[in-house]
């Protein structure tokens, strides 16, 4: 049976799938939160270093007698001796003093935009941090603060500013190593997972292939070892295909015994008929022959039932329709009978008393009405370019049947099909042949389809399930 649509077809696809998906997903939600994380942590220092350089140019630079800026900090730093690295110590006077500012020499008359209180506001320490931009464009992160440094009220604003753009490259380049090395154990994780799942799911491809062999007739039952996980599941699939097997036994046991208690009390009417008056003799002979036709045919049926879902059935199609094609030919001597098949046609999924009753039936309905020949074509779904049934599907084989007769009209063919019915009494026969035909190919699922031949006579197109290889 087809897989539902949508769904995957595979076990080992489906969970490779969601394993992989799994992983990918992890690794990704990982990567971005080590990557955030470690990005909050640079920053963080990035932060503290600015600050403790802050207090550094503070201890360093205080307020002359004459009211100047004095002082010249020693920050270990060459950044804030290059001119426009981004790293600059500024102090400008905002109350009192003679001079209004002293900066590194980074700065190198260049500034740095200050951003209003209103927007960020001093904490409690009285600082502030924040991003700005210097004279190049550059985007600096600002820590600030203001001091008291004379005794008459003058007030110095202290900043100290570093390139934002050596934080980002440093993070930069730490995740691209940490997606590299995770992406190269991601790849590796995947192999692994992936082998670990193939091999965990080998025992199931044992059961898979030891299945096809039990469809394929070479073996009845599941063998070998299995893990303890699957052990249940093969015991009870063998124990459903012996349950199976009896089944169909007992089921052709009980049609055989039926069919044999009926046998002597038909043929005691039979012989009885013979001893009674012509008219009572012709009517009784006439029913109980039928009665023995009727019982047979459904004896035939209850056995086609009880048989037709075992996996164990077959029948070779090429052997099988030659030897028809042989007895047809010495009981058709003036008949000429031509058989068309691909070199290797698959078996049929079907009990081989059903085959030949039916490629039988068909055989000798064409032999009644042919003039001259019989044409008999066998088409698999890789020989077939236009297949003779409409809806031709995987696991099919098509068989036609073609005479150069008369053939039927149409409106005869529907009739024709009916159980008993026989469209010309001068031909023997009782009128069962066609819709035994079609009762035996329905009961596999198969079909049957009446149509005139390009021969001139009647054309018979089986549709027949064909056993898995």
């Amino acid at each position: 049976m087809a897989a539902s649509s949508g769904q995957p077809r595979s076990l080992t696809a489906r969970v490779l799938t969601i394993a992989s998906l799994w992983a990918v997903i992890a690794l990704f939600v990982v990567a971005v939160l080590i990557s955030t994380l470690y990005r909050n942590g640079v920053e963080r220092s990035f932060r503290e270093l600015l600050r403790a350089q802050l207090y550094n140019v503070i201890n360093s630079v205080s307020l002359s007698e004459t009211g100047q800026l004095d002082g010249t900090p020693q920050l270990g730093d060459l950044r804030f001796t290059q001119p426009g690295s981004g790293w600059y110590w500024i102090v400008d006077m905002i109350e009192g003093g003679q001079a209004d500012r002293a900066s590194s020499v980074s700065l190198s008359g260049q500034n740095v935009a200050i951003a209003d209180v209103a927007d960020v506001p001093f904490n409690n320490r009285y600082e502030r941090v924040y991003s700005s931009t210097d004279s190049n464009g550059r985007t600096v992160l600002v820590s600030e603060t203001e001091v008291l440094l004379g005794d008459q009220g003058e007030v110095a604003r202290f900043r100290v500013t570093g390139n934002q753009a050596d934080v980002d490259t440093d993070v930069s380049a730490f995740s691209r190593q940490l997606y590299l090395f995770l992406a190269v154990f991601g790849i590796g994780s995947l192999l692994v997972n992936a082998i670990a799942i193939l091999f965990g799911l080998r025992p199931l491809d044992r059961i898979r292939r030891s299945l096809e062999e039990i469809r394929a007739g070479r073996t009845e039952s599941l063998q070998g070892g299995f893990p303890r996980e699957i052990a249940p599941l093969t015991d009870e699939v063998n124990a459903l295909i012996d349950n199976n097997r009896r089944v169909v036994e007992r089921a052709r046991m009980q049609v055989g015994n039926l069919a044999h208690s009926l046998k002597t009390p038909i043929a005691v009417l039979l012989n009885e008929s013979r001893q009674m008056a012509p008219d009572q003799a012709r009517l009784v002979g006439e029913q109980a022959t039928a009665m023995q036709n009727q019982v047979q045919h459904y004896l035939d049926r209850a056995r086609i039932a009880a048989q037709q879902n075992s996996v164990l059935v077959r029948t070779d199609t090429t052997k099988t329709l030659q030897r028809l094609v042989r007895v047809m030919e010495r009981l058709n001597r003036d008949l000429s009978y031509a058989l068309q098949m691909p070199a290797e046609a698959p078996d049929l999924a079907m009990e081989q008393h059903d085959v030949e009753e039916l490629l039988g039936n068909v055989l000798e309905n064409a032999g009644k009405w042919a003039n001259e020949s019989v044409r008999i074509s066998v088409e698999t779904e890789d020989s077939a370019g236009t297949t003779p049934v409409e809806q031709k599907s995987q696991g099919w084989l098509d068989i036609c049947v073609e005479d150069d007769g008369p053939g039927m009209p149409d409106d005869q063919i529907a009739e024709a099909m009916k159980r008993g019915k026989r469209l010309d009494e001068t031909k023997p026969g009782t009128g069962l042949g066609l819709s035994i035909i079609k009762e035996i190919a329905g009961e596999y699922k198969g079909s049957v389809v009446l149509d005139r031949s390009p021969m001139g006579g009647l054309r018979v197109r089986l549709r027949l399930p064909v056993a898995v290889r």
